[in-house]
């Protein structure tokens, strides 16, 4: 199965069959047992890999060099500062000269068209570490925890509250709709995915039998769900929208109340962080000075409690990453 998608890219979640991400989750979950056990798994040995991010990023950029580096490759990073693309360099021919010199690309940008184009052109794998509408990577991390903390996610329900119309938001809906997870998107109005994106999830759901709910209505979303998640309520790049997103979102907060509303003794809580939980960040200060809170998309309680599974979340953004370079890159097989 996974052999055939040796030199191929992960731009988007479709670009790969429910029975390609669940093989990519399984092998994940091989490879960490490899690192725990620290039994060798150099499957990149000699490869040279490139992460072009205009984008900041701490998980992401970590994943992907610590992923790489210890399955034997070398990294180089090139930043906003480093790059011209679309300014003095046309994409196009940065692809050409990068994929002339580097075995893969990693992307962590804005326009789904760059990382598109930079696969087109470049002649080697490349993955998209998000762009303003997917986050791919993201989400193989995500389904991996859920496996790990209820031994499957078929059949499961996950709900994502807050603003739904965002990268993450996008993901979880086309990749449960995919995998058969049922999939609740809470938000206002104004903040839920776009009709493209609801019916690209219609299409994968009637094979895979998910149900779909994408509502306003916070109890009737919360209800059943095995899973909560949420993000921060601004995007990169949105930070002057805050005030209104928080009058927008403000009675969407995930916090104990919320949680009690699932009806269920054993959710979980996801975030793909960074997340505005206390008052320990710059944002968090600014939030506080606002609005006179403590906390945004969810409360320190929540964040912390024992049914919150981020730290392993984000930790699995690196075993994730370990498997999809390994199979579209390295010498697995």
């Amino acid at each position: 199965m996974l052999k055939e998608l040796n030199k191929t890219s992960f731009l988007k979640e479709v670009d790969f069959s429910k029975a390609e991400l669940e093989s990519l989750i399984d092998l994940a979950m091989e490879l960490k047992f490899k690192e725990k056990h620290q039994i060798p798994h150099r499957y990149l040995n000699g490869k040279h890999i490139a992460l072009l991010f205009e984008k900041q990023s701490t998980r992401t950029r970590s994943a992907f060099t610590v992923a790489a580096t210890k399955m034997g490759a070398s990294v180089s990073y090139l930043g906003k500062d480093d790059l011209q693309l679309g300014k003095k360099e046309s994409v196009e021919d940065t692809a050409v000269v990068l994929g002339s010199m580097f075995d893969g690309i990693a992307f962590r940008g804005f326009e789904q068209k760059t990382v598109e184009d930079l696969a087109q052109f470049s002649n080697v794998p490349v993955w998209n570490g998000l762009t303003n509408e997917w986050h791919p990577t993201q989400m193989l991390a995500d389904f991996m925890t859920i496996k790990e903390y209820f031994g499957t996610y078929e059949g499961k329900t996950l709900t994502f509250i807050g603003d739904g119309r965002n990268n993450v938001a996008n993901s979880l809906l086309v990749t449960s709709a995919i995998l058969g997870v049922n999939i609740h998107i809470v938000a206002p109005l104004s903040l839920q995915p776009n009709k493209e994106v609801q019916n690209m999830t219609l299409s994968f759901s009637k094979e895979s039998g998910s149900e779909i709910l994408i509502t306003d209505n916070i109890q009737e979303g919360i209800y059943g769900s095995d899973i909560i998640y949420t993000d921060v309520w601004c995007s990169m790049g949105e930070e002057q929208q805050l005030e209104e997103r928080f009058e927008l979102l403000k009675d969407y907060q995930v916090n104990q109340n919320l949680i009690n509303l699932t009806g269920k003794n054993d959710t979980l809580f996801l975030h793909c962080l960074p997340a505005i939980h206390d008052l320990n960040t710059e944002m968090g200060a600014l939030c506080f000075e606002k609005f006179g809170v403590t906390s945004m998309e969810v409360t320190d309680d929540v964040f912390r409690s024992d049914y919150s599974k981020v730290f392993q979340q984000a930790e699995n953004r690196m075993h994730t990453i370990k498997a999809l370079l390994a199979t579209t890159c390295g010498d697995i097989y």
